[in-house]
């Protein structure tokens, strides 16, 4: 079950912005299903489990139509709230070649999660075997789902009340930031310090619920963090289009790896090629087909210094609940 955000995305692929009062071409354009649980729930259909999802929408024809999309995609809208007289949330992303991007945001408050809304998926969220929380909802709502959580608790994010922050933290047992999310938390320079960035998510596996941290460390790549080893992962060298919906991708495939039992290198070498695998098309619709993601597990691979022989040692380590 996926907790968070669903909004229309407009992509518009540009040559280069435009000058003040001035306009440009667009290149290409694409209207997704989009927002972070949205992304997150189409991910986990692709890589096979029967996924639904939490989050409001108006009750307007966008709304309809997104919902549609995610009922194709097999995802659950069951517990999607319409929100009456509301507009459903729109970004607009401006992305020019070389992958830079701009995000025009039209996300009221009518369509932010409550604890109402989140309690009346309390049956829903208590079955689940995993609940990923989008913490760019208001906290009070994300701790509402995780106390009525019962299965893997999954936070994606830094919630910006500080005050139940640690009581947040403390209900989840994996913890995934940004590297936006991780300056918040520990500094920017913890950024450039792996070291410092390893002492940092020992401190919240020491909250005692915790037993998974990933941080993502821009430029260096993702360190994850468990309680008897950490692993840090550089980014693969694979071609960047678009980051919009690498984080959404990483944070589904980690779920996956978790639910199906593999050892967290194994989830780690995963959650990254799936992001690898979403940065090389615009928009932030994931793509995670098995072949798809043994190209990219290779990459991962060579990125760890994996030796990989002609047959692709790669393949061979997709995971099998994947790969059959």
């Amino acid at each position: 079950m996926i907790v968070g955000q669903l909004t229309r995305d407009l992509v518009l692929v540009v040559d280069e912005m435009p000058e003040e009062s001035g306009s440009i071409p667009v290149r290409l354009r694409r209207e997704l299903l989009g927002g972070k649980a949205a992304n997150q729930a189409v991910a986990l259909a692709q890589l096979g489990f029967s996924v639904g999802l939490v989050a409001v929408t108006g009750d307007d024809r966008i709304g309809d139509d997104l919902l549609a999309q995610a009922a194709r995609d097999g995802v659950d809208v069951s517990t999607v709230i319409r929100r009456p007289g509301a507009r459903t949330a729109l970004i607009v992303e401006v992305l020019r070649s070389g992958g830079s991007w701009r995000y025009f945001e039209d996300i009221s408050g009518p369509v932010l999660l409550t604890e109402e809304d989140v309690t009346a998926a309390a049956t829903q969220l208590a079955h689940a075997p995993a609940v990923v929380i989008q913490l760019q909802q208001p906290t009070v709502a994300a701790l509402r789902a995780a106390h009525l959580a019962t299965g893997l608790v999954v936070l994606d994010g830094a919630p910006d009340d500080e005050r139940l922050r640690d009581a947040l933290f403390a209900e989840a047992d994996v913890i995934r930031a940004d590297a936006r999310e991780t300056a918040h938390l520990f500094g920017s320079d913890v950024l450039a310090d792996p070291e410092r960035a390893r002492s940092a998510a020992r401190t919240l596996l020491a909250l005692g619920r915790p037993r998974l941290v990933a941080l993502a460390l821009d430029p260096l790549g993702n360190l994850f963090v468990w309680p008897d080893g950490d692993l840090l992962v550089p980014h693969p060298r694979a071609p960047v289009v678009d980051t919009t919906g690498a984080g959404d991708a990483f944070t589904a495939a980690l779920v996956a790896g978790l639910l199906h039992g593999d050892e967290p290198r194994q989830v780690a070498r995963f959650a990254v090629a799936a992001a690898s695998a979403t940065v090389c098309h615009p928009g932030g619709r994931a793509d995670l087909s098995p072949e798809r993601l043994t190209r990219h597990l290779a990459l991962v691979d060579e990125a760890l210094g994996i030796p990989v022989d002609g047959e692709s040692q790669s393949a061979r380590d997709v995971p099998s609940w994947l790969a059959g």
